[in-house]
């Protein structure tokens, strides 16, 4: 399973960039074998960044990425105007990819006119991958996917995929099939990537990949191995995570949580705010009792003598 983490973007107790965090971010990606990082997206909290600010935090993911994590970044914006300024800085600091949302203040209401946007948009980095970012929870654009890969295909040179964050799964399979091996499909629901797998899914894009990886990974090599229990306990746990921090501010709740099991990444931007210490430890307590500490602790052990034992293959080979 190709995992590419969203991460979140560091924040200092002002409310300003901790850019310096950065490196540690890309250090524990990697060391956690994701193999690539989604930057300024919903979880990097993009649309509350500034252009300028969007521009640095792209900067310094690049700058720190080398040859072992890719680097997209979401340049989408209600504006296509700022979003093609974004689109072409990307480009100019070599990001992998691009990705951008529908606009979603004034939204288009046909695929056409969705597909038209996202041409505009990949045009302004024209030697750049770009992927559309469905996300209809949050933009408000709810059209066909299906329609959208034939359309775009045609009519963007660029074009790549879609990050596919939404629980259609239905959809989300016919779109495997029309990408076939041409384009690629990010499944962009960590809640449910063991069903989404089942379908076909071989790469995702989520926000607890930021420091619950071994625990996916080690799920993705069980259902590989055919052991479906073990599968299917490690995603129940996961879902564990997922709806105790949805419970208490989404968002909010697991930057706090990249804390406790990863890199610290300071608060939220407002309107998102932060946890209280209080909250963190009630929080902290209910992840403890679906036993994903527990969990993470065993597929970190299992990821590193995974990953010795093909080391050994290799000097003996």
């Amino acid at each position: 399973m190709h995992l590419i983490a969203a991460p979140f973007t560091a924040l200092d107790e002002n409310g300003k960039l901790a850019l310096e965090v950065i490196e540690k971010q890309a250090a524990s990606l990697v060391e956690d074998l994701v193999q690539g990082a989604f930057v300024c997206g919903s979880t990097g909290e993009g649309v509350l960044l500034t252009r300028e600010e969007r521009m640095a935090v792209a900067s310094r993911w690049c700058s720190f990425a080398g040859n072992e994590l890719s680097v997209i970044v979401h340049v989408g914006h209600a504006s296509l105007a700022e979003a093609c300024v974004l689109a072409a800085h990307a480009e100019q600091v070599h990001a992998s990819a691009i990705a951008a949302v529908a606009p979603f203040y004034f939204r288009p209401s046909t695929v056409e006119d969705l597909v038209e946007c996202c041409r505009i948009i990949a045009a302004a980095a024209p030697r750049t991958g770009f992927f559309y970012y469905h996300i209809p929870s949050m933009t408000g654009v709810d059209l066909s996917m299906p329609q959208f890969l034939e359309l775009a295909s045609a009519k963007i040179p660029t074009f790549q995929g879609i990050k596919f964050t939404d629980g259609n799964l239905v959809e989300f399979r016919r779109c495997l099939e029309i990408a076939g091996d041409l384009h690629t499909v990010h499944f962009g629901r960590d809640e449910v990537l063991l069903p989404a797998m089942t379908l076909g899914a071989r790469s995702a894009v989520g926000s607890t990949y930021n420091f619950a990886a071994p625990v996916y990974l080690r799920m993705a090599d069980a259902y590989a191995r055919r052991d479906l229990g073990t599968a299917s306990r490690l995603q129940a746990v996961l879902q564990g995570l997922v709806r105790a921090a949805s419970a208490r501010g989404g968002h909010v709740a697991l930057k706090a949580l990249s804390g406790v099991y990863g890199t610290p990444c300071g608060p939220c931007r407002m309107p998102l705010g932060a946890l209280s210490p209080e909250e963190l430890r009630t929080l902290q307590s209910r992840i403890e009792e679906v036993g994903f500490a527990a969990e993470l602790a065993a597929s970190r052990d299992w990821l590193r003598a995974d990953a010795a034992s093909q080391a050994s293959q290799g000097v003996r080979q």
